[in-house]
This record gives structure tokens, C-alpha cells and sequence, in this order.
């Protein structure tokens, strides 16, 4: 675990986070005390601000020294005990984390705080079920329900039952109307069950209630375009601006739904926008020179496409885009370039070594074209397509054998079909293995009659053979 994200379980009233002189006092004393090696008394309040202090700001090492003074000074504090738990759980030392919470709940049975530490425990056991149920004892004792309401949704979330962890997030936002991430999750819910429409009604009746939520607004934005009503999309995305004219979410939603609806310009406009608002992201150029590109622009959209690498070089997609640009142009050697570019980032995607062999293919390097699609065979990519442009590479170059081979795979995926069929007659008759090829070419015929004219472009030689045309004739 990165100590720079870890957050306590606990936020006490008294938390302030010494964000004033006041509340430095402490802090301030405690670390003097470090420095001079001096040993000064605080009470067992104080001993709790520091310690959760430092583990809040990733200083972990500081964290302990405070907890083992203040265990020394205070040894029956429950606070600073509940803290030395997290410390322990941090640290994945469970066994001797659970001991203390034992022991912590025969001398406080009722402390919410015990049993959040407790549920922690368990779920990092990924004992969720039981997670559940000390979170649900912890809810009967903490003030704090929203928060304990939020960890038992997010216990429902890794058991995957999203109707009930909806319900639970629903619940906070009882308790905090603005609780914006009890919102964020009853919406992941709702997607998660594919429930758009149930989604869509939560949220009007969430705005009818606080109407100048910009996050209600563009969350019902974000539903309206996975309905593909970009219309009703455009104007939610546009009222969570009016509300808040620098939420940059808002403004690439709005941008994406306006290429929807092909209205390229203004798309561009707000991508431009999200940029001055946030000195520009790798994906706003990217966007930006793929709406030029529909626009016919190729000039500008060439511009973007390179600010765009330059900006993230390891963003595959864009070397990727300009791959794709570059075939549109005719100039394969550039295009050659970047999509070699793309598989160095990433040589896991189908979808570039397709692009990778059909460049090839246009440069006539047809050994680097069957590499490209074996690839993608190799990356289980099974698409028909690729099989029959890998076999008639194959042909072209003479491997008539190992084309066989490829046709005999795909078979098995895809059973009678016309199109490799008639490829295994053709190259069938190829390594002279006629009546292989005739029985084949039966069966083709049998399959899709119109379509025995593939083996004039692919196999001349085969169709003008008299046995082919007797067969041919027959059906």
C-alpha cells in the first residue's frame, strides 16, 4: 500500500488536521521534542491528533513514535489503542490486529470505532459477509452513519450484490443529501445492474430536490448519452455548466455528445475550453484533431494528432489515430511508422496488428503481413476475416500448405462456410490433391453456389481445370 493515500477510518470530532496557529500547537511540540530529545507530556486527545495527523500525511514512522509515547504515557487510552489497530492493519499484521480488537471489545463493547476496525479486518480477509454485519453493530453506536452506511455499500460492492449496496448508498444520501460520492455510487450501481432508465428517475427526483446540483446534472447527462438521447444529454451537460461554469467534466461530456450529433465545430470548442481550463489533456488534443479529421481537416487534425503524442508519447491510441490518418492519405511508410510506434507501447491489441499487416500488405512486405496476423491469431483474435486475409497471403507467397493449415483452424470456429470452403478446394488441387479439392468444392457449392467465383480470382488456374467446370456446371 502507497502510505501517501492512506486515509484513517476515524474522523473524531475533535479531528482539526492543525490547519490553523492553534491547532499547530501540538504538532509543533511534539515535533520540537523530536528534535531536542527531550520528553514531553501531552494527554491522551493530543497523542491522537498527531498520530492521526501523520498517518493521514503518509508519515508513518512518525505516526508510530507518537503511538508508542503516547501508549507509554496513556496505556489504558482506547483511542490510542484503536490507533495502534490501524497502524497494525496497515502494516497487514492481521493476527495481532485482531487480538487487540478482541480485547478492545470485552473493555468497550460499545465503541462504533471497535467494529469499524473490526469490518476492516474482515474485509481485508475479504470476509465480506461478516464485514457486513460488524459494520451493521457499528451503525447502532456511531453518530457518523453516513460514513458507516458508505463502507457497508462499498462491502456489497465487492460481493457484487449492486441492488443492496445501492440501497445503502441511497441511505447516505438520506443522511447527506450532499454527499456526492454516496451519489457517484448509487449511479456505478445502477450501471452495473444495466439500469439507465431506473437511473434516470433517481436522479429527476434527486434535481427536483436540490436543482443546483452540477454532479445530479451531469450524471444524468452521462445516462442520456448511454441511451443515445443526445439531445436530452446536451441539455443536462449544459444546465451542470450553468451551474458550475469550470467543472471540466461537464464540459468533455458536453464535447463527446456534440460529436454524436455531429456538430464538429462546437465539439471542438468545448475540448478547447476543458484545455484553457486545465492546461490541456492528451485526450482533449486527441479528440480535438479527430473532430478535424471528420471535418475533412486533415491538416489541423495531423497538428493535433502530433501534440498529442508529444503531450502523452505513451498514449498508444494516438499513435494509433495517426496510423490511421496517414493510411487514409496513401502514405504507408508513415503510417508504418506509428503503428510501429503504437506496438512498442503495447503489442497486446489485435486491432494494431491488424493495421500492422495490412500496411505491410500495401508495401507488398508480405512476410511482415503474415507475421502481423498470426499475431493477431496468437492474441486469439478469431475473427474470420483475419483468417482468410492470413491464408491468402499465405497462397500468394506459395505456402500453400501451411494456408491449409490456417483454413483447417478457422473450420473449426467456422463450420460451412463458403468462404474457406472454396479456399481449401482451390489449394486443395494446389499440392495436387484433386480429389480432396473436387469433395470440397462440392460442399462449397452445396454452401453458397454464387460464390464459386472466388476461385476464378484466387485459383484461375483451378477454375479452368474440366473437372471444376463439370462440378460447377452440375450445380
Amino acid at each position: 500500500m502507497d502510505c501517501t493515500n492512506f486515509k484513517s477510518l476515524r474522523k473524531p470530532d475533535f479531528m482539526h488536521n492543525f490547519q490553523n496557529d492553534d491547532n499547530d500547537i501540538p504538532l509543533l511540540k511534539f515535533e520540537s521534542m523530536l528534535k531536542t530529545n527531550s520528553v514531553y507530556f501531552f494527554d491522551s486527545t493530543e497523542f491522537e491528533e498527531i498520530i492521526l495527523h501523520y498517518m493521514n500525511v503518509g508519515k508513518m514512522s512518525l505516526a508510530k513514535k507518537a503511538l508508542n509515547l503516547g501508549l507509554e504515557q496513556h496505556p489504558d487510552a482506547i483511542a490510542l489503542k484503536l490507533a495502534y489497530v490501524e497502524v497494525l492493519l496497515y502494516e497487514d499484521k492481521i493476527n495481532k490486529a485482531e487480538k487487540l480488537l478482541f480485547e478492545l471489545e470485552k473493555i468497550d463493547p460499545l465503541n462504533d470505532q471497535v467494529f469499524l476496525h473490526k469490518a476492516t479486518l474482515l474485509s481485508k480477509n475479504d470476509n465480506h459477509k461478516a464485514a457486513i454485519i460488524a459494520l451493521n453493530t457499528a451503525l447502532l453506536y456511531t453518530e457518523d452513519k453516513a460514513d458507516v452506511l458508505s463502507m457497508i455499500g462499498m462491502e456489497y460492492l465487492y460481493l457484487e450484490e449492486y441492488e443492496t449496496a445501492r440501497l445503502n448508498f441511497a441511505k447516505c444520501l438520506e443522511v447527506e443529501y450532499d454527499d456526492y460520492t454516496s451519489l457517484y455510487n448509487v449511479i456505478y450501481c445502477y450501471d452495473m445492474l444495466g439500469q439507465s432508465q431506473e437511473a434516470v428517475g433517481y436522479l429527476n427526483n434527486y434535481i427536483e430536490k436540490d436543482p443546483y446540483s452540477e454532479i445530479a446534472w451531469h450524471q444524468l447527462g452521462r445516462q442520456y448519452f448511454i441511451q443515445e438521447n443526445f439531445t436530452e444529454a446536451l441539455r443536462a451537460f449544459d444546465y451542470s455548466i450553468l451551474i458550475d461554469e469550470y467543472f471540466i467534466g461537464a464540459y468533455l461530456e458536453k464535447a463527446k455528445t456534440l460529436e454524436e450529433l455531429k456538430r464538429y465545430e462546437e465539439a471542438i470548442e468545448n475540448y478547447e475550453l476543458t484545455i484553457n481550463l486545465d492546461d490541456g489533456t492528451s485526450y482533449s488534443y486527441l479528440r480535438i484533431a479527430s473532430c478535424y479529421e471528420k471535418l475533412g481537416n486533415h491538416r489541423k487534425a495531423l497538428k493535433y494528432y502530433n501534440i498529442t503524442v508529444k503531450e502523452d508519447p505513451l498514449l498508444d491510441k494516438g499513435w494509433l489515430a495517426l496510423t490511421n490518418l496517414y493510411i487514409k492519405n496513401k502514405n504507408y511508410q508513415k503510417a508504418l511508422y506509428f503503428i510501429n510506434k503504437a506496438l512498442l507501447i503495447d503489442d497486446s491489441y489485435s486491432i494494431y496488428w491488424m493495421r500492422y499487416a495490412e500496411i505491410n500488405l500495401k508495401l507488398n512486405f508480405y512476410e511482415e503481413a503474415t507475421k502481423g496476423f498470426q499475431k493477431c491469431l496468437d492474441l486469439e483474435d478469431y475473427s474470420l476475416d483475419i483468417f482468410i486475409a492470413l491464408t491468402d497471403v499465405l497462397h500468394f507467397i506459395g505456402e500453400f500448405t501451411d494456408a491449409i493449415e490456417v483454413l483447417k483452424k478457422a473450420k473449426i470456429m467456422y463450420d460451412d462456410f463458403a468462404e474457406i470452403e472454396y479456399r481449401l478446394s482451390g489449394l486443395h488441387f494446389l499440392i495436387q490433391q484433386e480429389k480432396q479439392g473436387l469433395k470440397l468444392l462440392e460442399s462449397a457449392l452445396k454452401i453458397d453456389y454464387d460464390y464459386h467465383k472466388i476461385i476464378k480470382e484466387l485459383y484461375p488456374s483451378v477454375f479452368d481445370l474440366e473437372s471444376v467446370q463439370k462440378l460447377i456446371l452440375k450445380y
